[in-house]
């Protein structure tokens, strides 16, 4: 089923993991698709891959804590591509660590990364949508926001910050017809999880036993619910948060 037929989409961190993931799913959709990171050379692989397969896509350089480099990733995009449809904001970045065992640099990277990111990205794309009176932008925030994790303060409250601001922004374009949602994973396996969780396999363990599909979540469970809030099958849906946990995070 191609519910993106043409539709440009832009996603942030799609060099691997569950950016790859949501990549791959809005391509096969029939969506043109940017994969943008600052990982250029990986996120050329992932793109070459998806047009092995008869997809369309493009790598773009993208620093997301830099606006100039949101506005200049867009501006490629967009002549390369046409205009974009769709933004994914799924770039992300954390150290497991305890909080009273962290420092400001720290501190600053997690939020530039996790919470100016979108930040970026929607200041640089969401007027493009505003002048066509249509698109559609999706954030990838986290259960850490809703619930909070251990040795994750700095990143849970990026993500939480995630979730407010895609509701404010929801009400501020809803005229313009620009739907904003919230995608928050629960434990996932990625790269990013074995390398914050390396020598601690039995934590992982653990955490796969608390969920009551006991499994840890893969990055293609999170892209179907990406590649609905992506289609027109959203189209009087804004606003929302949506857990994608294996039912560990059941909250209201």
């Amino acid at each position: 089923m191609n519910r993106l037929n043409d539709k440009v989409a832009i996603v942030t961190g799609a060099a691997q993991g569950i950016g790859l993931a949501i990549a791959q799913r809005l391509a096969s959709e029939g969506a043109k698709v940017a994969l943008a990171d600052i990982q250029f050379e990986a996120a050329e692989r992932s793109a070459a891959e998806i047009r092995a397969t008869g997809g369309t896509a493009i790598a773009v350089r993208l620093d997301v804590t830099e606006f100039d480099d949101a506005v200049a990733a867009a501006d490629r995009v967009e002549n390369e591509l046409g205009p974009i449809d769709v933004l994914v904001n799924n770039a992300g970045w954390d150290v497991v660590k305890p909080f009273l065992e962290t420092m400001p640099d720290l501190w600053n990277k997690v939020i530039a990364i996790n919470y100016l990111g979108p930040l970026n990205c929607c200041r640089a794309i969401a007027p493009r949508m505003q002048s066509r009176g249509s698109g559609k932008i999706v954030s990838i925030s986290s259960d850490a926001a809703r619930v909070g994790s251990t040795g994750e303060a700095v990143y849970a409250g990026c993500k939480a910050a995630v979730i407010g601001f895609s509701k404010t922004l929801a009400r501020e374009l809803a005229r313009y017809r620009i739907n904003v949602n919230v995608v928050c994973p629960g434990p996932t396996e990625t790269a990013l999880l074995r390398g914050a969780m390396a020598g601690r396999e039995k934590v992982l363990e653990s955490m796969a036993r608390g969920i009551p599909f006991r499994r840890l979540g893969q990055p293609q469970d999170l892209a179907g619910a990406v590649a609905f809030f992506a289609s027109s099958d959203s189209d009087f849906v804004t606003g929302q948060v949506l857990s994608v946990s294996g039912g560990l995070t059941m909250v209201g």
